[in-house]
């Protein structure tokens, strides 16, 4: 791994990527989705801060977990300007997604549970379609097959 001097401030972008594990593409994906941001110089190459490490391992950890990146995007943005989450940041944002992971988990193991019992019904509003249509949501609206927006008439 390179060292870089004590008051070296700012990365460019292949040494953030080499720094944090994350793909040079990925690192502007994340930029243009305003997770992080770097400085153009007069040559108009990017630069980042030393802190932006902290953060594009906030983002990792938080993809790593499922958490969207809209949701890690919307937590970044409460974060006073140039500060990077630190260990309290995290544990109340990672309490406050517990719920959304608590009901993705409990989607999974119904998905694992009953992925057999429905392949190919094509209904999708049976009461025993536990995937699509949990406790026969829309056959309580409706019947037959209609997730599909319903085409007008003469169309």
């Amino acid at each position: 791994m390179p060292q870089f001097p004590e008051n070296f401030q700012e990365l460019t972008v292949g040494q953030l990527s080499e720094r944090s594990g994350a793909a040079v593409s990925a690192l502007h994906f994340y930029e243009s989705k305003g997770l992080i941001s770097s400085r153009r110089t007069s040559g108009n190459q990017r630069r980042y801060s030393r802190d932006t490490l902290r953060r594009v391992a906030f983002v990792r950890a938080a993809q790593r977990v499922g958490i969207p990146l809209a949701t890690v995007r919307d937590a970044l943005a409460e974060l006073p300007e140039e500060r990077t989450p630190d260990r309290d940041d995290w544990a109340r944002l990672s309490h406050a997604w517990r719920r959304e992971l608590d009901e993705r988990i409990k989607q999974l193991g119904r998905l694992r549970d009953h992925l057999t019992d429905c392949i190919g019904c094509g209904c999708l509003s049976l009461e025993t379609c536990v995937l699509s249509n949990p406790e026969d949501a829309f056959g309580q609206k409706m019947a037959g097959s209609r997730l599909l927006p319903e085409r007008r008439k003469g169309v």
